[in-house]
Parts: C-alpha cells; structure tokens; sequence
C-alpha cells in the first residue's frame, strides 16, 4: 500500500503540550497557520495543531513523522498505519451502520449504512471521518459528509422516517428499538443490493440483535451482523453516523423552513420554547407532524398551553411505554430513503 501523505488526530489537553514542547525544543521550522495554537515545517511535512485540539499531518513526510515522533512520544501508542496488523478486521470490507435523531423531539430518525474496504478506509481517514458525535460544527459535519458521498458512490443507504411517520408507527409498536432493528435491517439490505458480497455488518448495541436479524430478508440473512458498544470507532459505522447526521440535520432544517420557525436539535428548555411557539403559530396537530410525540416533552408542551394528548389527534396520542408482546412485524410502511 502506498504510503499516506495526510494524517488527523484529536489531542487531549497532555497530549497538546507534549506535542508544543516537541515542535519547540526539536528541529522544526516555525510558521503561521490561521487558527492554529502551534504550526511547524518537519522533514518534508507540515505539523498544524488547531484551537479545537485537531492535529493535521501533511506532506510525503507525514507518515515518517507519525512513526517516529507522534506515536512513540505524543500518543504514547502505534495506531494509524497498523490498521492491517493490529486489527485487520477494521479494514476489511463490511458495513457499518447508524442512526441519528433518536434523542431529538423534533426532526426525523434517519438510519444510515456504509460500506468500506481498505482503500476506503483509508480515504476517510484521511478526510476526516469520525464518530459524528465528535463533530461539533453543522456546517463541518456537512462538508464531511458531501466529500463521503462522492466518495462511496452508491455505496452508502440512508433511511428516514418523518415525524409523521414516526408518530404513526410508534402508535402501533411502542418500542422505539423495534423501529431501530427495523431501519438497520433496511439500511443493510438496501445497501447489500449494490455490494452483495460484503460479509459483515457493525452497528452500536441498541437491543437485542436477534431483532435486527428477523427484520432482514433473505439477502441480508446471509450477512454477520456484529453489535458492540461504541461502534463509533469503527471507521464504517463513523461514516454511516455521518450521513445519518447530515439527513437528520437537512431534515430539521426543512421542517423548520416549512413552519417559519427554527426547531432546535436535543429536548431542552430551548426545544419546548420552540414547541410551544409553533402551536401557537399554527395547532396542536402541527407537533404531530414536525416532533416525535412520545417524548415527555410533548406532555410538558401541552401542561404549559393547558391542552390535553386528545388535541393532538391519533397520531400523536401514543406515550412511552413498553413494547407489547409480539415485537415489530417485518414488513413495516415504506419509508423515504435518499
């Protein structure tokens, strides 16, 4: 494999000062990078440590630095470029899989898979690819996530469930990991269309797996389905957080465009401003079609206007509760998938 000329890290605060103490006493060329807390010229590369604690290598010298100064003396371990010795399974081609807007009142669930391969790997490595979570910019998480989709091609399958469809389901089934075991059987079959030999698929534990694998159809029963906690550093289910985040990012931008409100992400103090604010603007029914309505929030909206579940209308009269006996049927209502 020929070697990489770009690398990204996320430094911690010890880390950082190392990192300064070594480009300050050792043979390194100082210059000036916006943004940036130090910045040096090595051996045929170029060290740019970033405010937020990002690390970027570049230069066809970057490979040597990482080897020889990074690893031994900063990370204090051998990580990036041992992929294939150390966990050659992380590179291997599979599949990952994700959600975003689960804990979101408003806005969509959307659930994403990617596939990945060596090569692929490491091209999202050196773009930046990482658990979304650690994406604190909108508009960074969407840049990411264009170059990701140019990249895979139609290698990739994103599912999203509108609130309103959301609503309608969850009145049925009650179980909002059903719903997910359902998305990710989805997800992987739609993309096993397009890469019909991948053998294996990662997601984070949400449930139990058993529900995932009655969800999935005959090509996807062939597959190895994998869950564990923090699955985040897979690269694969980091490239499928990505694109989920970007879908529910788009689709919470569009619900508030249609409404003439901004709807805020998470479920504050903040989001039930904003709740309260849209069925005054508009009804009841309109948090049917814009929120998920089994949240608490939703009854904590309704105290604060003095309305009751009722105004709502059916979709919205479901609360939480735990799933009655049966589980999630297979076959499940279309959703949109992009």
């Amino acid at each position: 494999m020929e070697p990489r000329n770009s690398y990204t890290f996320e430094l911690s605060a010890d880390q950082q000062i190392a990192l300064i103490a070594t480009l300050r006493d050792g043979n390194f060329k100082p210059v000036t990078v916006a943004y940036s807390k130090i910045a040096a010229d090595g051996d045929h590369c170029r060290i740019v440590l970033y405010t937020s604690g990002k690390l970027v290598v570049q230069g066809k010298g970057a490979q040597d630095f990482v080897t020889f100064v990074l690893e031994p003396q900063i990370l204090m371990a051998a990580q990036l470029g041992y992929e294939a010795i150390l966990n050659p399974e992380a590179i291997a081609p599979h599949i990952g899989v994700d959600e975003s807007g689960k804990g979101d009142f408003f806005g969509p669930l959307v659930i994403a898979s990617a596939y990945t391969d060596e090569s692929l790997s490491q091209a999202m490595q050196e773009m930046g690819v990482r658990d979304s979570k650690k994406i604190t910019s909108d508009a960074r998480m969407l840049e990411i996530a264009r170059n990701l989709r140019k990249l895979l091609g139609d290698r990739f399958s994103v599912i999203s469930i509108g609130p309103a469809k959301y609503n309608e389901l969850y009145t049925r089934i009650r179980s909002v990991n059903s719903l997910l075991a359902w998305g990710h059987a989805r997800a992987i079959e739609n993309l096993l269309e397009k890469v019909p030999t991948c053998p294996r698929a990662v997601s984070d534990q949400f449930g139990s797996k058993e529900q995932v694998k009655r969800a999935l159809l005959q090509k996807g029963r062939k597959i190895e389905l994998v869950q564990r906690h923090r699955a985040e550093s897979d690269i694969a289910v980091a490239a499928a957080s990505i694109l989920a985040r970007e879908g529910f990012l788009l689709g919470l931008r569009k619900l508030g465009e249609q409404n003439g409100i901004k709807l805020p992400k998470g479920a504050s103090n903040l989001v039930q401003d904003a709740a309260v604010e849209l069925v005054r603007k508009h009804s009841p029914a309109t948090l049917v079609q814009t929120a998920k309505c089994h949240f608490k929030t939703t009854d904590t909206v309704l105290e604060r206007l003095q309305l009751t579940r009722s105004a709502l209308g059916p979709g919205g009269m479901a609360q939480s509760r735990p799933m009655a006996p049966g589980g999630f049927r297979r076959h499940a209502p279309k959703t949109q998938e992009t």
